[in-house]
């Protein structure tokens, strides 16, 4: 049977707390906001992001001498749940603010909670332009790169292959839809003569592989832009080789270096693909090796992308109160605007016109070695390079 959701917070609040009470008076608490059921896999390292930062912010006294405290609820991958959810966390549990989400329809949904009930939220992980630009809000925040930030990182790569006829293959909701759309506009720029050959939009969860992969064969593309991932990349990948799709064919591929989807490929990872991903096990710098030394002491694992999103956003959060002095929501909203902070990945900064951090992403081509993907090169590009002018920004930006 499913607990309920204040059973299900109750357990979670004494796992994160860290000794601290979750009803003490003295102590900051933060409602997170996930989808912990439908993207369990995901949220499992997230929460111990989560928990590595708290326990190292609450270790050194918390912030403002108060105890960092977490209270979770599940959002069921449903915005209507996700507002109920916020709202029972203000009233009942008497948050000081709010963080979370990861699926971008959710996102939405908690970011205009926020401006509506002028509360205080981090997002850390949706990824829709539109929470930052057209719906973004003076109460919220986001921490993970955007879906145009990831787009942009591949488009410089694309225009360094000269390839002219590009086939598109993307999950038919939002997130597929806006990649592939930054993806065209930004190559068309640079390449003027570039043409789009195919768009495979497929419904998220239910690709039919040997249709979608048959489709694109027939297209003929010089190159491919995949925006799939999870159990369709698996699909798509697999069918893909079998059917000789990929031979003779550069891929670039969002998400796709990520542990979460390259780990459970296995042998069957993609070889050569231009990928945004996240190589934990070559990053090396003091800030990443730091993070990794305790990560693994702590969990006898390796770090996920959600591991570093949880812990950067928590980081955040910390230095986002230090700063304001204060929980108050207009404190916090004036003290976010331009805050830099510590992340594994280097120092980043909330961008004062529209609230997206400066969090960079892994770029580089994928191997298989041992039986297992993995990122052969990389480079780190700083989000600064990613976004788009400020007098865009200021064109796309409403609601704040």
């Amino acid at each position: 049977m499913t607990k309920s959701p204040v059973a299900f917070a109750a357990l979670v609040t004494a796992v994160l707390s860290f000794g601290a009470a979750a009803g003490a008076a003295d102590a900051i608490k933060i409602g997170d906001i996930n989808s912990y059921k439908a993207m369990a896999a995901s949220n499992t390292h997230y929460r111990r992001g989560v928990e590595l930062a708290l326990e190292e912010v609450n270790a050194a006294g918390g912030v403002l001498g108060r105890k960092l405290v977490v209270i979770e609820r599940d959002d069921g991958a449903n915005p209507g749940e996700a507002v109920r959810a916020a709202e029972e966390l203000m009233t009942r549990e008497k948050v000081d603010l709010l963080s979370g989400t990861i699926l971008s329809h959710v996102g939405l949904a908690v970011a205009n909670y926020a401006k509506a009930r002028k509360v205080f939220f981090l997002a850390s992980a949706p990824l829709t332009d539109k929470l930052v630009w057209s719906e973004g809000n003076r109460y919220t925040y986001r921490l993970r790169p955007s879906t145009y930030s990831h787009a942009a990182a591949l488009v410089p790569e694309a225009a360094k292959m000269k390839k002219k006829r590009w086939a598109m293959v993307y999950p038919n909701y939002e997130y597929g839809q806006a990649a592939v759309a930054t993806f065209k506009a930004l190559l068309k720029a640079k390449q003027p003569d570039v043409e789009f050959v195919a768009d495979m939009a497929t419904p998220l969860g239910k690709i039919d592989a040997g249709a979608v992969v048959q489709a694109l064969t027939d297209a003929k593309p010089d190159a491919i832009f995949n925006v799939l991932f999870g159990s369709d990349l698996a699909k798509f990948v697999r069918e893909g080789e079998t059917r000789s799709l990929f031979a003779g064919r550069e891929v670039l591929s969002l998400l796709t270096g990520e542990p979460e989807y390259l780990d459970p490929l296995g042998s069957d990872a993609p070889k050569n693909w231009v990928v945004t991903g996240y190589p934990w096990y070559a990053i090396k710098t003091p800030e990443h090796d730091k993070f990794l030394a305790a990560y693994q002491k702590k969990f006898n694992d390796y770090p996920r992308i959600a591991s570093l999103v949880g812990y950067a956003t928590y980081k955040a959060i910390a230095a986002g109160i230090a700063k304001a002095g204060s929980t108050d929501a207009e404190k916090l909203a004036d003290a976010f605007n331009g805050l830099t902070f510590d992340t594994p990945s280097g120092k980043v900064t909330f961008r004062p016109q529209d609230h997206q951090s400066t969090l960079g992403l892994y770029v580089g081509r994928t191997g298989i070695k041992d039986g297992k993907g993995y990122m052969t090169s990389f480079e780190y590009v700083d989000g600064h390079k990613l976004q788009p002018s400020d007098a865009e920004v200021k064109k796309f930006r409403s609601g704040s």
